[in-house]
């Protein structure tokens, strides 16, 4: 038997200095809380209750500030999140893997989490997966999708993500007329969030904020506001980055309580045609610096964002060809569905490591990667639409990018480039939109109008809503959204 390990005693002189030393410590001198960016860390390995020893720590600390106090708190928060996306266990991970692979062997599973095809996260040491992590699977796996079973329906997926007759028309268009802004289209929409039966004790005010397009010369006009439920709502001005009409309501016991906005709205697609001869380096502006710069914590040139921009632009100077080789770098990313954007602490970071990414991941991930190399990006994000026979909406984030001497140009990483061997259509996302799109918000992380009181459910993007009450954030497990759209004549309008 080996012999008990034990820590060697102390000389005697050490042990007076020891003593000496403690007694001289003034009493009630608490240490120093762990620094934020050390809890973020911990949580984005797991390590839980770690993280929720040193916030408690940190706010006992009388010297932090109030946004000091609040940062520690969200990351709380945020733990508690992303407990909801991580629900499942390994079991729970294979049984639903089993309805679309029935004969799915463990070996199998095994090898797909170690090669990071099934996302989890060590939670405490114990490993959780995430709940779409199934579902992304065949998305991401060629291997995954040769094993499903025959007959399992394919994923819906939205019209314009692939070559079709509404490019060929807008490429037409910009042939004949020479205009970058064509064939639009005009849409009635209505937008609700409703708010689960007794989620907030009744009589409490419900605050709601349902996001609403923004007036965007030659991409939507004329955006006329029809009603709401209940009236008086008070819609933002167009100068809000995320626009929002904000509404309240008092909560009845066991109702729901809906809030519901209703307007038009014409929407124009987008179709620049780029010489690639004519593009001159970013113009010193001081109006571009804003999208030249990092914008923590999503948009930071991390030691991983460079090297990976060096291995993709290599000795490349050329501006647009800069742009062409980020813009298909990031297009080969599989798109999966993604985790709450609250709960990821770098979400460009984070597309460039998961090995997938969804549209607003992709599309942070190319803007810091632009910017990183002098060229200037910027955000877009709201919803995508189609004619009503197609029956088709669906969230969706995309971005711009300022190429000289053309100015702004739309981008759409992840719709990406389209099956089409000629060049117009197959580059269209690359300065151009197609016109079943509406924009909510022109950068991300903006605050709301008027401000909220509470921790947003999202912190990032602005498509869904966000609704609170005196007693905290109501978030997404607590209501639902939806959007109803309807495509109208041109001259439909009130």
């Amino acid at each position: 038997m080996d012999p008990v390990m034990r820590k060697p005693r102390l000389p005697l002189p050490a042990v007076w200095c020891l003593c000496a030393g403690l007694l001289a410590m003034p009493w009630g001198l608490a240490a120093a809380p762990v620094a934020l960016p050390t809890v973020i860390a911990g949580i984005d390995r797991g390590a839980f209750a770690q993280a929720e020893a040193d916030i408690a720590a940190a706010l006992q600390d009388p010297s932090l500030s109030d946004a000091e106090r609040q940062a520690y708190a969200f990351e709380r928060e945020r733990m508690r999140r992303m407990r909801l996306d991580f629900t499942l266990d390994a079991a729970a991970a294979k049984a639903q893997l089993r309805k679309q692979i029935p004969d799915l062997h463990d070996d199998e599973f095994a090898r797909w989490d170690s090669a990071g095809l099934i996302e989890h996260l060590d939670i405490d040491g114990q490993r959780r997966y995430f709940k779409r992590a199934p579902s992304n699977l065949f998305r991401i796996s060629a291997e995954a999708r040769a094993r499903r079973a025959p007959g399992v329906p394919l994923t819906k997926e939205g019209p314009y993500e692939h070559l079709h007759p509404h490019h060929e028309e807008i490429v037409a268009a910009a042939r004949a007329t020479g205009a970058t802004s064509l064939v639009p289209r005009r849409i009635e929409v209505t937008q609700s969030l409703v708010v689960r039966p007794d989620a907030v004790p009744a009589g409490e005010t419900i605050r709601a904020w349902i996001p609403y397009p923004r007036a965007i010369a030659g991409q939507q006009e004329d955006i006329t506001w029809v009603a709401s439920t209940p009236d008086r709502a008070q819609v933002a001005p167009d100068s809000a980055l995320q626009r929002t009409a904000y509404l309240e309501r008092k909560a009845v016991a066991g109702t729901p309580t809906e809030f519901q906005i209703r307007y038009a709205v014409t929407v124009y697609a987008r179709h620049i045609t780029i010489d690639p001869a004519r593009v001159q380096p970013t113009p010193d502006d001081p109006a571009l610096k804003p999208y030249l710069t990092e914008q923590a914590p999503h948009v930071v040139f991390t030691p991983a964002l460079r090297a990976f921009s060096q291995q993709v632009v290599g000795t490349e100077t050329d501006p647009f060809q800069i742009v062409q080789k980020l813009f298909d770098a990031v297009d080969r990313i599989p798109w999966a569905g993604a985790r709450e954007y609250a709960t990821i602490s770098n979400i460009s970071d984070y597309a460039l490591h998961a090995g997938h990414a969804d549209c607003g991941q992709q599309t942070l991930l190319l803007i810091a990667l632009l910017r990183l190399n002098g060229i200037p990006a910027r955000w877009q994000s709201g919803m995508v639409y189609s004619d009503d026979a197609v029956g088709y909406n669906n969230l969706h984030d995309w971005g711009a990018v300022y190429l000289a001497p053309y100015g702004w140009v739309p981008m759409d990483v992840t719709t990406g480039r389209l099956d089409s061997p000629q060049p117009p259509l197959r580059d269209f996302y690359l300065g151009g939109l197609d016109a079943y799109r509406i924009a909510f918000n022109d950068d991300y992380a903006q605050p709301l109008v008027p401000a909220k009181q509470h921790f947003r459910s999202d912190t990032v993007d602005s498509q869904r809503g966000e609704a609170e009450w005196s007693g905290g954030n109501l978030y997404f497990d607590q209501w639902n959204y939806d959007v109803q759209s309807h495509v109208v004549p041109l001259e439909a309008k009130r």
